[in-house]
């Protein structure tokens, strides 16, 4: 829909509502507390949203409410304890928020409870133990949150009826209770916690997914012979030294042991393959279940998004399907493969379809763990209809929006993220229903006869449209003509339709992301190529002989650390640019989360996006100039590779003119990112390939610090520059960055430094920050070296394997020329040992 403005308070008057559904949105503002007043509400729905503010008190007055669900929003402050007056509630869903304090313990109240998920919050205090009292509670997920206390309540090896307990990265101690008498658990995880003791010897049977990695468990593992249903067993990075007679595992589980002393024992034979980095799965897999079939292929007008339906009793039966965005909340297994066929059951039973009319057209596993996915709903064929009618698009549409779905605690909550009506279902009306608010707002009116209550809704309406207009899409771009095709070698050229099923008609929740150009949505090719594609705003938009003149100049950029273009589309007033997706997100993304990154990591980040910003300087043709470096343009591939993007909406560097004379800036109004701007172009206007070094030199210092360039009033630059003058500089090193050789620290500290010297010609060329970053590198010792290549290099812990020098020692830093770049090309190295710093 995407909505914008604020939530009136006058919703409160609607006093026989029982949904309020307002998901997937751009609503800002905080929740109205008037909202308590709608005592019959069943289902409040804001996820998706922008909303901000604390939670109200008076939601505590909902008595009949189901289902509460605010999560992806940035909502802040403590979760009330009058929630625990919600005496009817089954799902609380208030994850990836801000939600800071203690997990109120009167929650316990709860008697219907089922689903618990607060993770990715800044929740701390303690797990309350009351919670073993929830009688009905099947799921807890706590992920990502700071707690502190006793640890993990013996008592929750009372909750029996709980299929899963998530508690990673959450600072637990302690050891871990008995869990043995849940009987019904499916997945446990309990990583990245600082947990000891041992293992516990028995868990349920049925359990899929058994992840205690990272923690500093000790002693002996069990054989774990009854778990006939397991998929994935992480207990890597401990501190385990035994096997308990023979681990007799099913076939294809995945079992990860390394990081701990027993992948060292020779005595136990083929440990090795145990010890190695994880393949990763079916993490990021797409499927198609609705296989090809031999038939006409005129027969059915793909163009007007029919398609052939496999499996079909009808041969060749050819079909309209419905399009629907579906996401697994809190999944109790770790791979979807194996439950595919189990879980299209589960769907076509809920709806009451023949298993052929559901297509699971990709799916792919998101942060969380969360699984998305694209289903692809058909007709029935012995009607022989070729599209569903409107009512039964709005029944199908009912019975995924009001979670009419059988309970089904092995694929968890479940949200509709999209319900796209394309091709012959576009004209459909069967979205009125979820206009402002929901059905359930006219079903209030009509039952309650009330005037004013329809004039609340008019003016809900009327305000919402009104304010969000100037974000709504601009429709007439789409009914322009088509633009004949252009041939560029190198890069596809995508129709307009093409990018529209690609991205599921642009629906928000394929959107990643938005920069100066326009925003950025995830892609799905058909041939199931995931790529990102960059759809420019009406303020973006160049001339069609200038973005073609863009395009051929993108197609000649090749560089292993380069963002590669896939293609692009100029048809019907659009104009887009189509890359390849990189799974591992920016750089920006990864300094901000909480995960390990170690230094070797972290050095061969920034070697790499000195490489890709080199080969525009050097030997791109022509030259182009980035000016808008950022650890947000810097994204990483599976292998933690750094990519450089936007340099397609970069300025081309000066070239000679016809007397041979080549001039070292442009002048050009200045733009780029604050922190990270060169403060002599900002002054002169004077774009020059040492602007680009001043910015990847703030980078340098992200990385080593963790900073972000300005934080709180405080410029990374100067802050570096304080802690180098005072000789305090390992005092502001990131300490998730663990162990770190001393030497190499100093030596990229001083590259930072010099590249963000204020004046240009006292900075390195970008050629030189380069060989210094290789110098850097074969001086780093062999321990870290191995783990640049790794893609779970952050998540590895590391011991310092000498000991290290004081880091109030200053004698380095006193009087040393950041700008001379003698001192930086390897000629001060001493021999001997390089000692290692072990974090703060």
């Amino acid at each position: 829909m995407n909505l914008s403005g604020r939530l009136t308070p006058k919703l409160g008057q609607l006093s026989r509502l029982t949904i309020l559904d307002f998901m997937w949105n751009e609503l800002d503002g905080s929740i109205p507390k008037e909202i308590g007043n709608i005592s019959s509400l069943q289902l409040l729905l804001l996820n998706g949203n922008k909303l901000s503010g604390f939670l109200p008190d008076e939601l505590g007055y909902l008595s009949k409410l189901d289902r509460l669900q605010v999560d992806k929003n940035y909502i802040s402050g403590p979760i009330p304890a009058s929630f625990a007056n919600l005496s009817s509630v089954k799902h609380i869903h208030m994850n990836n928020n801000s939600i800071r304090g203690q997990i109120p313990p009167e929650l316990s109240k709860l008697s219907t409870l089922r689903h618990l998920l607060l993770d990715n919050n800044i929740l701390s205090g303690y797990l309350p133990p009351e919670f073993s009292v929830l009688p009905e509670l099947r799921i807890l997920q706590l992920d990502n949150n700071k707690f502190i206390g006793p640890g993990i309540p013996d008592t929750y090896g009372n909750l029996s009826k709980l299929a899963k307990l998530s508690l990673r990265n959450c600072s637990l101690q302690g050891s871990i209770p008995g869990l043995s008498s849940i009987q019904n658990l499916l997945y446990l995880d309990l990583s990245k916690n600082e947990l000891s003791g041992p293992l516990p010897p028995t868990l349920s049977d049925n359990i899929t997914t058994i992840d205690l990695s990272d923690n500093h468990l000790n002693g002996s593992i069990p054989s774990f012979s009854n778990l006939t249903s397991l998929q994935r067993l992480d207990l890597s990075n401990n501190s385990l030294s035994s096997i308990l007679g023979e681990v007799n595992l099913p076939e294809n589980v995945t079992l990860r042991l390394g990081g701990n002393p027993i992948c060292h024992d020779a005595n136990i034979p083929n440990i090795i393959q145990f010890c190695e980095p994880e393949d990763g799965g079916d993490q990021t897999a797409e499927r198609r279940t609705n296989s090809k079939v031999t038939c006409d292929v005129q027969s059915c007008p793909t163009d007007d998004f029919f398609e052939y339906v496999a499996s079909s009793p009808v041969t060749c039966f050819c079909a309209a399907p419905l399009r629907i965005g579906y996401r697994l909340k809190s999944p109790s297994f770790s791979y979807f493969t194996p439950h595919v066929n189990q879980f299209e059951k589960y769907v076509t039973r809920s709806l009451n379809m023949s298993s052929y009319q559901l297509s699971i057209d990709s799916f792919f596993w998101e942060e969380g763990p969360r699984l998305r996915m694209y289903l692809k709903l058909f007709p029935p064929a012995n009607n022989h209809s070729t599209m569903y009618n409107a009512t039964e698009v709005q029944r199908i549409r009912d019975i995924f929006a009001s979670w009419q779905f059988p309970p089904n605690d092995f694929f968890g909550p479940y949200e509709l993220l999209n319900f796209t009506l394309l091709g012959p279902y576009a004209q459909m009306n069967v979205e009125s229903h979820k206009e402002c608010i929901s059905k359930g707002v006219w079903a209030a009116i009509i039952l309650a006869a009330i005037a004013c209550a329809v004039v609340i809704i008019s003016a809900i309406t009327v305000s919402i449209i009104v304010r969000n207009a100037r974000y709504s899409q601009r429709l007439p771009r789409k009914n322009l003509p088509l633009t004949v095709q252009m041939k560029i070698d190198g890069v596809e050229s995508f129709t307009f339709k093409e990018i529209v099923l690609a991205t599921d008609n642009f629906n928000s929740s394929t959107q990643i992301g938005q920069g100066g150009y326009g925003k950025v949505y995830r892609g799905v090719l058909p041939d199931k190529t995931v790529v990102a594609i960059k759809r420019a705003e009406e303020g973006s938009l160049q001339g069609e002989k200038e973005f073609l003149t863009e395009i051929q100049l993108l197609s000649r950029l090749h560089h292993r650390n380069l963002v590669s273009l896939a293609g692009y589309c100029v048809e019907r007033g659009e104009q887009m640019l189509v890359y390849e997706f990189l799974p591992n997100g920016t750089l920006r993304d990864w300094l901000s989360d909480k995960e390990k990154l170690s230094f070797g990591a972290r050095l061969s980040i920034a070697l790499g996006s000195a490489k890709g910003i080199l080969y525009l300087h050097t030997e791109a043709n022509p030259p182009v100039f980035h000016r808008d470096i950022k650890a947000s343009n810097i994204l990483l591939d599976s292998k933690l590779t750094a990519k450089v993007a936007d340099f397609g909406l970069s300025l081309l560097a000066p070239v000679m003119d016809d007397d041979g004379y080549q001039p070292n800036h442009v002048s050009t109004v200045v733009k780029g990112t604050p922190g990270y701007l060169d403060p002599e172009y900002f002054l002169t206007r004077k774009l020059t390939d040492k602007s680009d070094v001043y910015s990847l030199g703030v980078v340098f210092m992200e990385l080593l610090t963790g900073m972000q360039p300005i934080y709180r009033g405080k410029n990374i630059v100067r802050e570096v520059n304080i802690a180098w003058e005072s000789g305090k500089m390992f005092s502001i090193i990131d300490s998730r960055m663990g162990s770190y050789p001393s030497k190499c620290i100093e030596r990229f500290v001083a590259l930072a430094l010099w590249c963000c010297h204020d004046e240009q010609d006292k900075r390195p060329s970008m050629l030189e920050v380069v060989r210094e970053l290789e110098n850097i590198l074969r001086i780093l010792p062999e321990k870290e070296t191995t783990e640049i290549d790794s893609a779970s290099t952050y998540s590895r812990k590391t011991t310092p394997t000498f000991s290290g020098t004081s880091a109030s020692s200053s004698s380095f830093w006193t009087n040393r020329d950041i700008s001379n770049s003698s001192s930086l090309l390897g000629s001060d190295l001493s021999s001997g040992v390089i000692p290692i710093i072990p974090p703060r």
